[in-house]
């Protein structure tokens, strides 16, 4: 059958596919080494997963919305909107406090983790026909990722999404884990079975969207129902996650675009411009990042005699999130239709 690439398979398999089976692999062959690191080196993993990649791909959705001209000129009222909506849900949420204000943002940021996986797997599955396949992939796909977070919620972990007792809001609901258990590997089960049967009746086998959906199984629940680990959560959610979008941002927005589309843009097609693009990104982050540590976190930044009171954090905070929030509404908007 006709394989759906992004780029090509050397591309995809380096910097999408490969990402949850090769950190994985790096979990389960280093672990005490790993635990060394975060032991004695969280400031470099925090600065390495945290600010150059888990926040870098945050602002490579730059690169498909507010660089490009035309783009932003056609959809101005969305791309203003967004921001603004963002702002204004920050400063409502903060006013019933800084828990539910987390607890929300944290909702969101795992439905936008959630929704990216299925879009790479639908991404993949652009040249398939509709019908029982698809709904067994999207089934399987949500499986892999909604039920480690069920687990997450009714089971207590070493790790938080951003803040401790974001989900503490559940402990009421009643312990639903051996249900959701069962069908979650029943549903593996049957996709499993319906991958073969497709393999052997029909010779077809989707190779990068079987890809993403095993990877997203592998990465979601070793990160979190198997592991209980701050870092190996870190590498196996940041990386899976942070790379693949990345590197999608780019193969789409400027490789596969020609110059006279990119105009300005075109610089980034050559070698330097990859540098410089992965530099710009590293630079927003760095510096979104140093504004968070320096007026609100204070774990691995601060100025000596410079405290913000907690008063103004309620501005500070929403203001802080709008790029992060942004770019989680608006992929709800971005990647649709993307048929090529």
């Amino acid at each position: 059958m006709r394989q759906s690439w992004i780029h090509n398979a050397k591309t995809d398999w380096r910097f999408i596919l490969s990402p949850p089976f090769l950190v994985l692999a790096v979990v389960i062959l280093f672990q005490s080494q790993i635990q060394n690191l975060e032991n004695h080196y969280s400031f470099y993993t925090w600065l390495i997963l945290i600010v150059f990649v888990d926040v870098a791909h945050v602002y490579s959705t730059l690169f498909k919305t507010y660089f490009i001209k035309d783009e932003f000129q056609k959809r101005k009222l969305l791309y203003l909107g967004i921001p603004a909506i963002s702002l204004i849900l920050g400063l409502i949420f903060y006013q019933f406090g800084s828990l539910f204000f987390w607890s929300g943002l944290a909702l969101v940021a795992v439905f936008h983790f959630v929704r990216q996986q299925y879009g790479f797997m639908r991404l993949y599955a652009r040249f398939e026909a509709r019908g029982f396949s698809k709904f067994w992939d999207g089934l399987a796909i949500y499986s892999a990722t909604i039920f480690p977070m069920l687990y997450w919620i009714k089971t207590p972990r070493a790790f938080n999404w951003f803040v401790e007792n974001e989900f503490s809001w559940t402990s009421s609901i009643p312990n639903y884990v051996p249900v959701i258990t069962v069908i979650y590997f029943v549903i593996l089960a049957i996709w499993i079975l319906k991958t073969v049967y497709f393999f052997i009746n029909e010779k077809s086998f989707n190779i990068p969207k079987n890809a993403i959906i095993v990877g997203t199984y592998l990465s979601w629940y070793f990160g979190i129902v198997y592991f209980n680990n701050d870092l190996i959560f870190t590498l196996l959610n940041v990386i899976s996650h942070g790379i693949p979008y990345i590197a999608l941002i780019y193969i789409r927005e400027i490789e596969q675009k020609d110059n006279s589309s990119l105009k300005k843009l075109s610089i980034f097609k050559t070698s330097f411009g990859i540098f410089l693009f992965v530099l710009i990104l590293l630079g927003f982050a760095f510096f979104e990042e140093l504004m968070w540590e320096v007026l609100v976190w204070r774990e691995h930044f601060s100025i000596q005699n410079f405290e913000v009171s907690i008063s103004w954090q309620q501005f500070l905070v929403p203001l802080l999130v709008v790029p992060q929030l942004t770019h989680y509404l608006l992929d709800g908007f971005i990647w649709r239709n993307q048929k090529k």
